[in-house]
């Protein structure tokens, strides 16, 4: 089943149409920019680059406004402003442009992704790990069908083709908002007693992994920004190849619904609003 009562259903069913718009946009957002819109590769990278290291600021306090304000309507506001960014995309003609418009969806994004964590803590009540883990199955089925959708995009490479993946993209943000209507007004948490900053980078196995977390997911650059443009430029391969992203997405689903039986936790620290989607 999709999920164990109405709540678990509706957060599988929003997160899911989200992802199938970043499956149509991933995909064929550095094409745009380098083949459409005519940047330059490096000019492209660089302003994602710097509009990711800015929206790194926006996640931890993003999931203290979630707990502090209630996680479904953070997320709501987060996703109107993703929905926003996103379609201001089809406007930008120049590399500031790109810049100011990306980090507010990076920014909006960080937001959005803590509050996306703890609606998860909450919605999946006793078992949240297993919850999370059965989201993830439908989310990446999402990214599957989205970028098999991009695929044919990609393929015909006109403007008016790229304009449709980005809009529908910003589409999938505001029905996703409204999605999270169906869900319940989650209560605001009390504010936690006052711990000493930076105390968790005293807790080594944590940040140990949180290193090579981060190191694993340079993946998805290289496989979402930098194989479109090499597959494009460099080789002699169809265009729509570059949705060959959907594969890895496809294992992952696969595996995920395969270990799914052996993921239930039996323990579950609380205050996990710094939790991000993948």
């Amino acid at each position: 089943m999709a999920g164990s009562n109405r709540s678990e259903r509706v957060l599988i069913l929003a997160s899911f149409v989200n992802r199938v718009g970043n499956g149509l946009f991933n995909t064929a957002a550095a094409l745009y920019f380098t083949l459409v819109v005519d940047l330059p590769a490096a000019q492209v990278g660089a302003a994602l680059t710097v509009a990711g290291l800015i929206g790194l600021l926006a996640g931890i306090p993003g999931g203290h406004l979630a707990d502090r304000r209630g996680p479904r309507t953070v997320m709501m506001l987060a996703l109107a402003v993703q929905a926003v960014a996103m379609s201001a995309l089809v406007l930008v003609e120049s590399w500031a442009a790109l810049t100011v418009v990306a980090t507010l969806d990076q920014l909006a994004a960080a937001v959005s992704g803590a509050a996306w964590g703890a609606l998860v803590v909450r919605v999946g009540t006793d078992r949240p790990a297993l919850f999370r883990s059965r989201l993830r199955t439908y989310v990446n089925l999402g990214v599957v069908l989205g970028t098999v959708g991009a695929g044919f995009a990609v393929a015909a490479n006109t403007r008016t083709a790229y304009v449709v993946l980005i809009l529908g993209n910003a589409a999938s943000f505001a029905l996703c908002a409204l999605l999270l209507f169906l869900l319940p007004a989650y209560q605001a948490l009390a504010a936690p007693p006052q711990q000493r900053c930076w105390s968790a980078l005293s807790d080594r196995p944590f940040v140990t992994f949180t290193v090579l977390h981060g190191a694993m997911g340079l993946q998805y650059p290289v496989v979402s920004l930098l194989l479109p443009i090499w597959i494009s430029e460099h080789t002699d391969a169809p265009r729509w190849t570059v949705a060959v992203s959907a594969i890895n997405a496809a294992v992952c689903r696969r595996a995920r619904t395969r270990t799914l039986g052996y993921a239930e936790p039996t323990f579950l620290p609380t205050g996990c609003s710094g939790c991000r989607p993948a």
